[in-house]
């Protein structure tokens, strides 16, 4: 009886292992359509150094993969479609091209999800084509970064790909305005256009990108007034928008952000930020913001980073002593003349609370006045008779400062 449970395990194994061996074989035998095949060819072949790519790597989804490309089995057939191109320093050589170019063939690779191509176009003029881009429907993530030589205008017709979630093109040379049919994207999780030379205003069609988490749109050339339809992106998690020319005040309501930095805000510091229970860092450095620092940003639970640096600023910071010490140097609140700290403030953690302090009962004297040529209500004292050389009566000058100097003692020690 012991023979039978060993002759099962036995069966079980060898069945394992000739599954294992079929599959294999199954694979070993998919081979991708010719045409989608000679496609890759020709992108590969346009953007590397490399004129023998594809006689290096004729079955580039299975026995001569490339790092930078990734393949997977289609249902009906089954055969390998090619799903993702990466080209970059992390990826293996050869580098690019010195004429390097996007190709056409793109458009043979219908199950393309994912292209990000940086560091790639470095000498040699590359412009996105309206036509080619507006046709890859099944883009899912986008990136071509770090390109000093894509030039040109954002195409509009980004805004077809409406299955697109990440749309990165950053750090490139790209001019004009930020397509209005960028609004078609409702599955756009991450928008970033920083580094580049656009101009325009933001378009109120942004409030078009319900699933939009992530903007970045800094240092560009971007003007107008701070659209308040960001306020509507219940989902937006992080804003950057420094190094232009926007202004306008902070949208009362935005989402989850967890967050945000602008550059060219005006008018108060919104108590409704104290609401953002995601928010983990606050750039609003180098502003024109007025009024008073929440004292219920000192609330925020993830908040782990608050620059409120040069801008207008003014009254006593309130913010919860032991928010204060937990940020240290990540509170930086200096460059506001009309704010002011209490004095256990003003000498404590680090030279990003730099104010002055505030006039109370701890340190400052706020009601006593020592004599002056004129008093508070403009009268002359009867000891004044307007000339640095008076009948002021040298006996009772003396008393005077000594009143004065026993007054400022007895107060320090209350």
């Amino acid at each position: 009886m012991a023979s039978l449970p060993i002759f099962l395990v036995g069966f079980l194994v060898l069945s394992c292992v000739a599954i294992a061996m079929q599959r294999n074989l199954d694979e070993s035998d998919i081979v991708m359509e010719e045409g989608e095949l000679l496609g890759l060819f020709d992108v590969i072949g346009s953007l590397l150094d490399e004129p023998g790519w594809a006689e290096v790597h004729p079955e580039p989804c299975t026995n001569t993969p490339w790092p930078g490309i990734e393949c997977e089995i289609g249902q009906d057939p089954p055969i390998f479609h090619v799903t993702a191109i990466h080209i970059g320093p992390d990826v293996a050589t050869p580098p690019c091209q010195p004429s390097a170019k996007i190709s056409d063939s793109l458009l043979k690779l219908p199950y393309l999800r994912t292209l990000s191509i940086f560091n790639c176009f470095v000498t040699s003029t590359v412009i996105l084509s309206p036509t080619l881009f507006g046709a890859l429907s099944s883009l899912e993530h986008l990136s071509l970064q770090s390109n000093p030589s894509l030039s040109g205008n954002v195409p509009p017709s980004l805004g077809n790909l409406t299955r697109l979630r990440v749309l990165s093109l950053s750090q490139n040379n790209l001019q004009g305005n930020i397509p209005g049919e960028f609004g078609w994207l409702v599955n756009l999780e991450q928008l970033d256009l920083s580094y580049n030379n656009l101009s325009g205003e933001i378009p109120q069609e942004i409030e078009g990108l319900k699933s939009l988490a992530i903007l970045e749109l800094s240092s560009n050339g971007l003007t107008g007034v701070l659209p308040f339809a960001l306020g509507q992106l219940q989902h937006l998690q992080k804003v950057d928008l420094c190094s232009n020319r926007i202004h306008g005040k902070i949208p009362p309501e935005l989402g989850k952000l967890n967050s945000f930095s602008g550059c060219g805000l005006i008018g108060p510091i919104p108590n409704s930020l104290s609401s953002l229970k995601n928010l983990t860092a606050l750039s609003l450095d180098n502003n024109t913001l007025t009024g008073t620092i929440p004292s219920n940003l000192g609330s925020l639970p993830n908040l782990d980073q608050l620059n409120l640096s040069h801008n207008k600023l003014s009254g006593e910071l309130l913010l919860p002593q032991d928010f204060i010490n937990r940020l240290g140097k990540r509170l930086d609140v200096r460059g506001n003349n009309g704010l002011c700290t209490s004095y256990h403030l003003a000498s404590n953690i680090s030279t990003y609370l730099q104010t002055r302090t505030c006039l109370g009962n701890e340190g400052k004297v706020d009601n006593l006045t020592c004599p002056q040529p004129y008093d508070i209500k403009g009268k002359k004292p009867s000891w004044y008779n307007g000339s640095r050389t008076s009948s002021f009566a040298p006996s009772k000058a003396p008393q005077l400062i000594l009143i004065c100097f026993l007054l400022f003692n007895m107060l320090s020690f209350l």
